[in-house]
C-alpha cells in the first residue's frame, strides 16, 4: 500500500468515526427530547399548569402545543 493509499484509508476511517459519533450524539439528543416531552405530557395529564411544566422541563409554549394529552 502506498503512502497516498494509507493516508486515504486513514481519512476514510476518520470520516466513518466522525459520522458514527455524530449519529450517537443526535440519537442521544433526540432520546432526551422524547423523554422530556413524555415527562411534560405526564405533568399536564396530572393537572400541573403549563407555566410550571415549562419552567421544570425547559420546554417552550410551542413545544407544549405539540403534546397531546
Amino acid at each position: 500500500m502506498t503512502i497516498a493509499q494509507q493516508l486515504e484509508q486513514k481519512g476514510i476511517e476518520k470520516g466513518i468515526q466522525l459520522g458514527e459519533q455524530r449519529g450517537i450524539e443526535k440519537g442521544r439528543s433526540e432520546g432526551e427530547r422524547e423523554a422530556t416531552l413524555k415527562i411534560a405530557r405526564a405533568m399536564l395529564q396530572n393537572g400541573i399548569d403549563r407555566s410550571t411544566v415549562m419552567k421544570m422541563t425547559g420546554l417552550t409554549e410551542d413545544d407544549l402545543a405539540q403534546i397531546r394529552h
